[in-house]
């Protein structure tokens, strides 16, 4: 009688780990190996309900996928031939549809592909910079939502939203500016004691009106603005932030020389450890409130666009 019950259990046993085993195969095909160098199992992701922040690699470009508890945003939506990648990319990673789509501001390298988006998802809200452009690019946003019968809005600086446990803090724009770059919504995550911030293009006067809000800057993970441009990243705004982590979201080779070689001095000198989409791909952030993890290792290159 043991001894059947013995041989059924270790039957039992094989089968469970048969079934893990597979179970595994599968989801590293969905989760990169997490971990702060990159080196941590799968498991420590399926076992934690946490974070995650995607910065998709669109070129040049930018398109960030936020998850937590279940609920997603998308910050930018890349260039016009970008759309379906990015839908495809959404689709992959399990988002049926978006809590929120932040449109940072009107160039169509950030919009660009918003189209698809707003076309293929069920969208809760639309957030975008107030800054107009008589373009077709425009043209086909304000199109697609009005076949979606969807408008946007502009949240003002202060306003909080909440995504699961996450929640998020309108920064910018504080002023009406005169080009599109510096009208960039900027937003604060935060999650846990992790903390993100998102500043789309905005420029040195953008920059200094944020310091000059009265917002607490201070934050984890930096995604470098006007992706990498020296216009952007002014030391008094870095100095603010006193980020860990940088992620810079460019094109190998791209025509701006981005990221500039000051960008990334100033990046540099203060021990900041600097993630590219230009060198790695898409770069994906976990935390679990406490810890934040990547799917690969900060570059050491700090090679300039501009050298």
């Amino acid at each position: 009688m043991k001894g059947k019950k013995r041989e059924k259990t270790t039957l039992r046993g094989g089968l469970v780990a048969v079934v893990v085993f597979l179970l595994i195969a599968v989801l590293r095909t969905v989760f990169p190996q997490l971990s702060p160098e990159g080196t941590s199992s799968v498991t420590q992701i399926v076992d934690a309900s946490g974070l995650e922040v995607h910065f998709i690699d669109v070129g040049q470009g930018d398109a960030t996928l936020i998850k937590a508890d279940g609920h997603a945003m998308l910050i930018d939506a890349g260039e016009n031939d970008k759309g379906t990648a990015v839908q495809l990319y959404l689709q992959k990673q399990g988002v049926e549809q978006l809590d929120y789509l932040v449109l940072t501001h009107t160039d169509s390298d950030h919009i660009g592909g918003a189209d698809v988006i707003v076309t293929k998802f069920d969208i809760g809200q639309i957030f975008m910079s107030d800054f107009k452009k008589d373009n077709k690019t425009y043209r086909e946003l304000m199109d697609s939502m009005k076949y979606r019968h969807m408008t946007f809005s502009t949240p003002e600086v202060g306003a909080e939203y909440e995504l699961g446990s996450a929640t998020f803090t309108v920064i910018a724009p504080n002023d009406t500016y005169e080009d599109a770059n510096n009208s960039s919504m900027a937003l604060i995550l935060d999650y846990g004691d992790s903390s993100f911030l998102f500043s789309g293009d905005c420029e040195e006067e953008a920059e200094q009106d944020m310091l000059a809000n009265g917002l607490n800057l201070d934050v984890d993970v930096y995604q470098v603005g006007h992706h990498g441009s020296k216009s952007s990243s002014t030391e008094e705004f870095l100095d603010a932030m006193s980020p860990e982590y940088a992620v810079i979201s460019c094109e190998e080779g791209n025509s701006y020389g981005h990221p500039h070689a000051k960008t990334l001095n100033n990046l540099r000198a203060r021990g900041i450890r600097v993630f590219r989409t230009d060198e790695q791909g898409s770069i994906i952030a976990y935390s679990d409130g406490t810890k934040i993890k990547w799917n690969c290792s900060p570059s050491e290159s700090w090679q300039a666009g501009d050298r």
